[in-house]
């Protein structure tokens, strides 16, 4: 049986202030899953006061991974992300970790928040497609994140869906 292989992309959100700490974190997750291939832009994450626990002013970034990973394994890639999280500071986390898969058609993003438009995987961890890839544009739902309805993200989760489909290509 064929699984479906996936670009591995993560976002991290940190203090804007602190660069430091987001080197630390890349620097964690490249021991995971390699050096990180691709970047976003740093984004300020205004859109909500959500993670205000980490810090009142935050960035977003997001990056890509080299090669194709089994898509079924996000509840693991999840699970890895917390793990660093809580080793970023003690008591709460200085850092969030948001990882997920990119296909030809989605972006899929892990939670370990159920509500009624995720779908539970295992150990706590469900999965949300959190925009639609569709007639060339990237789409948001009803209860897409504010800042993934803006748009800011599009041509980094492009640049990534490109490198997925000749990715594909290579290993058909």
């Amino acid at each position: 049986m064929n699984f479906p292989k996936v670009k591995l992309i993560t976002g991290i959100l940190y203090p804007s202030d602190n660069e430091n700490l987001l080197n630390w974190a890349i620097s964690e997750l490249a021991k995971i899953w390699g050096h990180p291939e691709l970047f976003s832009q740093s984004v300020p994450f205004d859109k909500t006061n959500y993670y205000d626990e980490i810090s009142p002013n935050l960035n977003r970034i997001f990056m890509s991974f080299p090669g194709l990973f089994y898509a079924g394994d996000l509840a693991k890639w999840k699970h890895q992300a917390i793990e660093i999280e809580s080793r970023s500071r003690e008591n709460i986390r200085a850092v969030n970790i948001d990882p997920g898969y990119i296909d030809g058609a989605r972006l899929i993003l892990a939670s370990t928040k159920d509500h009624a438009h995720r779908i539970y995987l295992r150990d706590g961890i469900f999965a949300e497609v959190t925009l639609r890839y569709r007639f060339k544009n990237w789409q948001s739902f009803d209860y897409t994140f504010p800042d993934f309805q803006s748009r800011c993200y599009d041509d980094f989760l492009s640049k990534v869906r490109k490198l997925w489909l000749k990715e594909i290509k290579e290993v058909s």
